[in-house]
């Protein structure tokens, strides 16, 4: 299967430089660029790509508002590109829905590797960047505390499903753990995402931790 990818950067030259690197892996195309939020959005609506590349900082409109217009319509996944200074713009990306946060410094491969996990439904978040997301909710005031009483009508598997999502299993781990086929995770993860009103695996991934699963 080939990933159709819309490549949002305002840099041209770093834009440039994501489209060549993307087109060098054989099941991956660039079927749009952007240079704005805006035209990020547009391209998601006209083309339904399967992922967009976004970046957070761009004029018009910035990528966490481009994320979840994206997301909200559903017109694709979205994997964020940030940098280690942005915590804000990761924390709003991921309220608005993102399914993946990876640094601007990342290699060739890791890149590659980024676009085709998200692409089959799992999320990825860069090592840094979980770092910082597990001192934020391990901090003395953490900004947001679940009622656990949100996990009521989750069935007893669908909380084991949750569990190793905030664990950052991926599909196949979590189906190794469970002792369950791969197809029946993602059944599990959809129904999970839906009964909590979640957007990605991601936002799943944080619940878990909120709740201390």
């Amino acid at each position: 299967m080939t990933v159709r990818v819309v490549v949002a950067e305002d840099q041209s030259a770093v834009r440039a430089g994501l489209v060549l690197i993307l087109g060098s892996a054989p099941d991956i195309e660039v079927v749009g660029e952007a240079e704005d939020g805006e035209r990020a959005v547009e391209l998601a609506r006209e083309l339904r790509p399967d992922l967009v590349l976004m970046d957070v900082q761009m004029p018009r409109m910035d990528g966490v508002t481009a994320t979840r217009q994206v997301v909200a319509e559903g017109l694709a996944d979205v994997l964020v590109l940030t940098t280690f200074d942005l915590d804000e713009y990761v924390f709003g990306a991921l309220r608005a829905g993102a399914s993946g946060f990876l640094l601007k410094n990342a290699d060739a491969r890791e890149l590659i590797e980024a676009v085709r996990t998200v692409a089959r439904g799992e999320g990825l978040i860069a090592p840094a960047v979980t770092r910082r997301l597990i001192a934020e909710f391990a901090s003395p005031a953490p900004p947001v505390r679940r009622d656990p009483a949100v996990l009521d009508g989750l069935t007893p598997r669908e909380r084991e499903v949750l569990s190793a999502l905030g664990a950052g299993l991926s599909n196949a781990e979590v189906a190794a753990r469970l002792d369950m086929a791969e197809a029946t995770v993602k059944t599990h993860v959809s129904k999970v995402l839906g009964k909590l009103g979640l957007r990605s695996r991601v936002q799943a991934a944080v619940l878990a931790r909120e709740l201390d699963l």
